[in-house]
């Protein structure tokens, strides 16, 4: 049969048309298979879903990891812990948490709040400097023997002097709090000075929260101090701030003005399985009756890491705890543990600038957080188990019980 030439251009154009369709289409095919297989290979195992990849969960933050120390950061949270080496060369005390907080202030904008007990660290001094050069609003309240009129650590006295705002306590009793409020959205607390010692040498935690009911807690604390000279007794504010942040739950005290003490004892308990801390000064008789009777009433096992140094003096409850059946340790840190913390059935978080101690309830100016927080609690938990692995179990007659 003879086609007319126009309808056999037409068939050719036609399957000319067809065939670059199948082309395109093929084309697209690939492509989309290239760009899926390179998403999944570039995403971490928590992305996928673990059914799927056959791994677990990626963990809700990034790991930091500094020469002395490492940090976690997650959202609108951080966490930093120190591990010390115990190295007695200050030519290895660099790339620790301090710079950290120091990269903080060098990135604020507007303001920069700062409760001291101590501060040394160069890093910290010559970022707060900057600040203040900038046009950055600085505030510094301090302890007056052990900040601003320490005589062997000139730094806070050296900041008063070029320009920035700096009042201290002037009193006995201290201010004790360790926190920075950096433009109004995020706070740092926990229990490390600002210092070389409380850096390098000693066992700290720092936590960020990236939050307004947290800044607004710790601000009210700061103007109270800062504006109103209101130290310890005479702090008119009611101490006590709880919040929901991200994904968890936050309680702020302050001491002396709140009732720290039947606070803390309710959250013991509230303890069903296990209540874990590490502490440099622990010596409320309340509070370790507190863990006892858990123990007793819920069979709530107890396991504490003490600082070596005075554990097993009258004031400590480490002999009274030991004594008692719980599990205690020294800590194995040739100079000085300094955390605050409890941790309650792996979930609970405590921790602040307050140690367990009767001046710090009624006398010095101190800050506890309590929070709720899957993540966050892990990651004390786990600050919790390197130091009781190299703790030290306590030696034959170390302790005499009755």
């Amino acid at each position: 049969m003879n086609i007319p030439p126009e309808e056999l251009l037409a068939r050719r154009g036609r399957q000319r048309a067809c065939r670059l369709l199948v082309a395109w289409a093929a084309l697209l095919v690939i492509i989309f298979a290239f760009v899926l297989r390179a998403f999944h290979i570039g995403q971490a195992p928590g992305d996928i879903a673990p059914e799927a990849a056959g791994a677990p969960a990626r963990p809700p933050y990034r790991e930091v990891d500094f020469a002395v120390g490492r940090g976690y950061l997650g959202e609108g949270w951080r966490v930093y812990f120190n591990e010390p080496d115990a190295s007695v060369d200050r030519a290895d005390y660099a790339d620790g948490m301090d710079s950290a907080l120091a990269g903080a202030i060098d990135a604020a904008a507007d303001t920069l709040d700062i409760a001291a007990f101590e501060l040394n660290s160069d890093p910290i001094q010559a970022a707060i400097a900057r600040a203040t050069d900038r046009g950055v609003r600085v505030r510094i309240v301090a302890d007056d023997e052990h900040g601003l009129y320490d005589s062997r650590n000139p730094h806070l006295h050296v900041l008063a002097q070029l320009g920035t705002e700096v009042r201290d306590d002037g009193r006995s009793a201290l201010m004790h709090n360790k926190f920075a409020i950096i433009d109004s959205v995020a706070v740092w607390t926990g229990s490390w000075n600002f210092t070389v010692n409380g850096t390098y040498r000693n066992n700290n935690n720092i936590l960020v929260l990236e939050s307004a009911a947290a800044v607004y807690a710790f601000q009210a604390e700061f103007d109270e101090m800062f504006e109103r000279a209101e130290f310890g007794g005479r702090s008119t504010d009611e101490g006590i701030v709880e919040f929901d942040h991200a994904g968890g739950e936050v309680r702020v005290i302050f001491a002396p003005e709140a009732d720290e003490i039947s606070a803390l004892i309710a959250e013991i308990e509230s303890a069903a399985q296990s209540i874990r801390f590490m502490t440099f000064v622990f010596s409320l008789d309340e509070l370790a009756a507190a863990m006892l009777n858990q123990a007793a009433s819920r069979e709530v096992s107890i396991q504490g890491v003490f600082e070596h140094r005075n554990s097993t003096a009258s004031w400590s409850q480490l002999p009274a705890l030991h004594c008692a059946g719980a599990a205690v340790r020294q800590d194995g840190n040739r100079y000085i543990l300094h955390h605050k913390v409890i941790i309650i059935d792996d979930h609970t978080v405590i921790t602040g600038s307050f140690n367990f101690s009767r001046s710090a309830a009624n006398k010095n100016d101190e800050n506890i957080v309590i929070i709720r927080h899957a993540a966050i609690a892990e990651l004390y938990l786990q600050e919790w188990r390197r130091v009781w692995d190299s703790a030290e179990e306590l030696a034959p007659g170390d302790v005499v019980c009755d």
